[in-house]
């Protein structure tokens, strides 16, 4: 695994962590990456469900072969 050092953090941030993870039962070290892991995932879904939303959307639009198009283009 990769480590990952974070400098000039907000005195105010630091202490809402410590908090957070106290709070949790973890160590900072735990809630931060469970953070950083909830931030990412959520990203990733967010990604999947417009691309979803994206082959609804252009679903039967195109059925041709793309590479003669590509190549007819050129000779423009």
């Amino acid at each position: 695994m990769r480590q990952l050092t974070v400098r000039n953090i907000d005195d105010f941030v630091y202490r809402r962590l410590c908090e957070r993870a106290r709070a949790n039962g973890q160590s900072l070290a735990s809630e931060v990456r469970a953070i950083l892991d909830q931030a990412v995932l959520r990203d990733r879904a967010d990604i999947a469900r417009r691309a979803a939303a994206m082959r609804t959307r252009l679903a039967g639009r195109y059925r041709g072969d793309v590479t003669a198009d590509i190549r007819k283009d050129r000779g423009r």
